[in-house]
């Protein structure tokens, strides 16, 4: 199979092994020609960000570069990264990296033209509106993880670090220019980093296809998005090196980040303060998660989840389905409870409030209340 094209939903994206020497055209298309790549502090010095900047170097685009992104990036990171753009003379951006530099890279291009504070662009209303549209430069996204499928998105997450919540700021213009999806970036991905980021792509997909608004073309992405997933994560997670596996998850990471305008759900419900309040990895924290979400809502959603367990060949319907979870998130190392990865006697009522204002709870296909959320928490830690 040539895993090898150029697709332009829902923008142009440059995908295949190798890919990223068209980084220079690429920006050049987007009207970039002093470009400043932000990325996240653990890329900075390694080989891909490396040959990256030489690229941009060698196409006379100049390497600059701005690496002081947060795991979960946050209004002061995005400020260092407006005036490392602003007194650099950039006139775009290249996101280059995981969920964080990528949402980072596309709020630089956002604010830096802006005469208004961040928080006054939150995913609220139309809010949006309020930017200076003429403003916001072009972007090239590059991502080198196969999960959080930003490079897709309209929007980036970002932590407020006086208050430790998650906020969505939303434009129709955070959408790239141009996205090169190369596998060959992800190769050096480690296991835990694999995991979690292929589960956050299979919680997008999952969550997508389980949300009660109407999006067909979503909702197909979604289920052939989860058997990519289902067919090729274990490969990418035994065999790093794997291209054929590691394209295919590339492909899952951008079908889940695109089925996700139907909705998400509890799963991001409560990953997002419990991520924000104790910095704990999104994708992996979905995961675990995952199983007691499935349970949560299985009055709404037994017959959807038999016709995915049709699909993905999955026996014994909703339970089945469950048991396939299980198994899954065994076989990549995820802890079962949220203190597997730190998160000791929590604030339970903090994140409980957190997880009803949070965006994602509208998609859910089970109305969330204080009582069950909280419910839905314990039986999480």
């Amino acid at each position: 199979m040539n895993i090898s094209a150029n697709w332009s939903y829902p923008t142009s994206i440059r995908f295949g092994a190798g890919r990223i020497s068209e980084i220079a055209e690429a920006c050049a298309i987007a009207g970039i020609r002093n470009p400043l790549l932000v990325t996240d502090r653990g890329l900075a010095s390694m080989d891909i960000t490396t040959k990256t900047l030489d690229l941009l170097e060698a196409a006379g685009l100049g390497r600059a570069m701005f690496a002081d992104v947060d795991p979960n990036p946050n209004e002061k990171n995005a400020a260092a990264g407006v005036k490392a753009y602003n007194e650099g003379g950039h006139d775009g951006v290249v996101a280059f990296g995981g969920g964080s530099g990528l949402d980072l890279g596309k709020l630089v291009a956002f604010m830096a033209g802006q005469t208004l504070p961040l928080w006054d662009f939150e995913d609220i209303g139309d809010w949006w509106k309020r930017a200076d549209e003429d403003a916001i430069a072009p972007i090239v996204a590059v991502p080198t993880t196969a999960g959080t499928g930003s490079e897709v998105g309209r929007a980036s997450v970002i932590t407020n670090s006086e208050t430790a919540q998650k906020k969505i700021i939303f434009h129709p213009k955070f959408l790239p220019t141009v996205v090169i999806c190369d596998p060959e970036l992800t190769v050096g991905m480690p296991n835990f980093i694999t995991a979690g980021t292929g589960l956050d792509a299979f919680a997008h997909c999952l969550e997508a296809f389980c949300s009660p608004n109407y999006h067909p073309m979503s909702q197909g992405m979604a289920l052939e998005g989860m058997r990519l997933v289902k067919e090729y994560l274990p490969r990418a997670y035994t065999d790093g090196k794997d291209i054929e596996a590691r394209a295919h998850m590339m492909s899952a990471a951008i079908m889940g980040a695109t089925a996700f305008q139907k909705g998400l759900g509890a799963i991001h419900a409560l990953s997002h303060p419990i991520g924000a309040i104790y910095h704990t990895h999104h994708g992996t924290t979905n995961a675990v998660c995952m199983p007691a979400v499935l349970q949560f809502n299985k009055p709404a959603i037994v017959d959807i989840i038999e016709q995915a367990a049709n699909y993905l060949n999955i026996s014994s319907g909703f339970d089945g389905f469950c048991t396939y979870v299980d198994d899954l998130n065994n076989s990549l190392g995820i802890p079962k409870k949220l203190s597997g990865l730190g998160v000791e006697n929590p604030d339970i009522e903090r994140i409980v409030a957190g997880a009803l204002i949070d965006p994602s709870t509208g998609g859910n296909p089970i109305e969330m209340t204080q009582e069950n959320t909280t419910k839905l928490l314990l039986s999480c830690i």
